[in-house]
């Protein structure tokens, strides 16, 4: 099992504590397209732990409806693509949402995240804006 199969089962086994063990203590956390208002950069797992602090009370996660990972030319490097469903909480309408994330792994821990995930989506999902 790749460090992303893990991530997104521990993701959908609503195991944020888990989930935040794959990363370093100084892991950067990027969101490139993150709504207005809302961080773009994330530094340490700290940090990205309070950020993710009321994930669970958001999504709810129940499926990984698809997922490829391509390896690139630098071992270090993956780039994922997935789509997770499941159910808004606040809402209780069902979602799915497409992910594109480009890890930088080194001695078995995510060092750099980069998610490219779609605002605009989770806001609609969500039906309240800038998440």
């Amino acid at each position: 099992m790749t460090l992303i199969d893990h991530a997104l089962d521990l993701l959908v086994e609503h195991d944020m504590a888990g989930f935040l063990q794959l990363f370093a203590e100084d892991a950067v956390t990027e969101f490139p397209f993150a709504a207005p208002g809302r961080p773009e950069r994330i530094e340490g797992r700290a940090a990205l732990a309070e950020y993710l602090r009321d994930y669970p009370n958001l999504l709810d996660h129940r499926e990984i409806v698809a997922k490829t990972v391509h390896q690139t030319t630098d071992p270090e490097i993956s780039i994922a693509e997935f789509e997770l469903a499941g159910i808004a909480v606040a809402t209780q309408k069902p979602y799915r949402l497409r992910y594109v994330v480009v890890l930088t792994v080194r001695d078995g821990l995510i060092r750099r995240y980069r998610d490219y995930w779609s605002p605009l989506a989770v806001t609609d999902v969500l039906g309240v804006p800038g998440v």
